[in-house]
């Protein structure tokens, strides 16, 4: 593939009512994640009937419309995060005329390509994703592109910031907006501020998170403790920054594949790991939920597949939605993050490379989501101090994204989905997850590797599968 984009304009799009001023102080969960990088989506369409004329007068003007109006709703998501000199934590401040950058574009990429089965080079995806302003006094909260693949479709591509929204918040705007974009295609109803589902409608009160009343300045200083840590003992020139943390530069040699499981192959694997289970020396009853198994065997084919030294360390671990952890329990639609993270590094690749490997790995998952109780909201500070004890040379591999978000839903009037992909997976070791496109109970897992170990990777995939 060599594809080019040409970029058509890029525009500021506000709220339909653009009146109110919001400031939304960050909370203890947000505070976790305001200095990692963004999370990146790219949602594929294929409508052959998408020619530039149809997209120009359609399309776009259907977007921007029903995300001017969908916004009214979400006002933080135009504002700004700022760090005010006189506050102790950012705050995400929106004010009236505030707009979020909406980039629209024309590529001559291959949309099969970028939503088949087959491998292809991850740098296709990166045009598809709009920036993402970040600086030391401000950050933008969200920005969008939708590009258009002349008579093969288009695609929408998102960049948040994780420090404002986590995948819950991210996935209910979105739903919010697909849903203001279909009603106005199905009805013609450009109403300045449509209404939406109550269970779409964003709660913003801050006070329904409970938390020990020094955490947030706890982290905040174990995030000043840590940024001293990767430079390497110099202290922050600014310690009120909303600079992010540099990512690693992605080698040119990296793919991306999504593999798909269906309700069979999961409980195949499942059904494997009942019998080497019962029949090795420690028998203890393992949590086989869907995620717990293919985690876990995508985590044994993931360390195999890197083949290297068999003592290097390994870590593993995978965001917690702790909505229901909290007491009283988060409304589901809390704006916000209300996400913190289990993860353990107590091993080495050897015990994976081995026969009982998908086993050995079943069982520490299963141990790591056994043990999630209403404790884990408030572990974020150890969870900090973990980034500096990870070892040099390790093998550390996380999971973004949920098969409980329902992003195959997600239909802005043109039809669900080809693929949906988590692109910026490519700045750490992490796979993603999401449901199955059919939604009859199977699972996608998006992967980012170098070509040859990706080689390596669905051979042990399929075989494993064979089983």
């Amino acid at each position: 593939m060599d594809s080019s984009l040409n970029v058509i304009e890029v525009s500021r799009v506000t709220p339909s009512d653009s009146s109110k001023s919001l400031t939304l102080p960050l909370t203890f969960f947000d505070l976790l994640w305001f200095k990692l990088h963004p999370v990146e989506r790219v949602f594929l369409y294929r409508l052959t009937d998408a020619t530039r004329p149809f997209f120009d007068s359609v399309i776009v003007p259907n977007l921007k419309s029903s995300l001017s109006s969908t916004l009214s709703h979400y006002l933080p998501l135009a504002g700004q995060l700022v760090w005010d000199s006189i506050d102790q934590k950012p705050s995400i401040v929106y004010t009236p005329n505030d707009a979020v950058s909406f980039t629209v574009a024309e590529s001559n990429a291959d949309l099969s390509w970028l939503t088949g089965n087959k491998p292809f080079p991850t740098a296709e995806l990166y045009p598809l994703v709009p920036e993402l302003s970040n600086s030391d006094d401000s950050a933008t909260a969200v920005s969008f592109q939708v590009t258009l693949f002349p008579n093969q479709g288009f695609c929408i591509g998102v960049n948040a910031h994780h420090g404002v929204l986590d995948g819950k918040t991210t996935t209910n705007f979105l739903k919010s907006w697909a849903h203001t974009c279909k009603r106005h295609q199905e009805e013609q109803e450009q109403t300045a501020n449509a209404s939406l589902p109550q269970d779409l409608i964003p709660v913003y009160d801050r006070t329904v998170i409970k938390s020990p009343e020094d955490m947030e300045t706890v982290i905040l200083n174990k995030w000043q403790s840590l940024l001293k840590f990767f430079s390497g003992g110099k202290e922050p020139d600014n310690p009120k920054s909303l600079k992010l943390l540099p990512s690693p530069a992605i080698n040119p040699d990296v793919v991306r594949f999504t593999l798909e499981l269906t309700r069979e192959d999961i409980q195949t694997l499942r059904e494997r790991l009942k019998r080497e289970s019962s029949s090795s020396s420690s028998p203890k009853e393992l949590r086989l939920s869907t995620f717990v198994v293919i985690y876990s065997y995508v985590l044994t084919c993931i360390i195999r597949a890197r083949g290297g030294d068999p003592n290097r360390p390994i870590g593993y671990g995978f965001a917690v939605d702790c909505r229901s952890l909290m007491d009283p329990p988060m409304p589901s639609n809390y704006f916000g993050n209300c996400v913190s993270a289990a993860f353990k590094m107590p091993m080495t690749a050897e015990l994976v490379m081995g026969e009982e490997g998908f086993l050995v790995a079943a069982r520490m998952v299963s141990d790591l989501v056994e043990g999630l109780d209403e404790s884990v909201p408030f572990k974020i500070p150890e969870l900090l101090d973990a980034f500096t004890t990870i070892p040099p040379g390790s093998q550390v591999l996380s999971v973004a994204g949920s098969t409980r978000f329902g992003v195959y839903g997600l239909d802005f009037g043109w039809g669900n989905p080809e693929r949906v992909v988590i692109v910026s997976i490519d700045q750490g070791e992490a796979i993603s997850m999401a449901e199955s496109r059919d939604g009859n109970g199977g699972v996608e897992i998006g992967f980012s590797l170098k070509k040859h170990e990706m080689e390596v990777l669905i051979d042990l995939l399929h075989a494993g599968l064979k089983n």
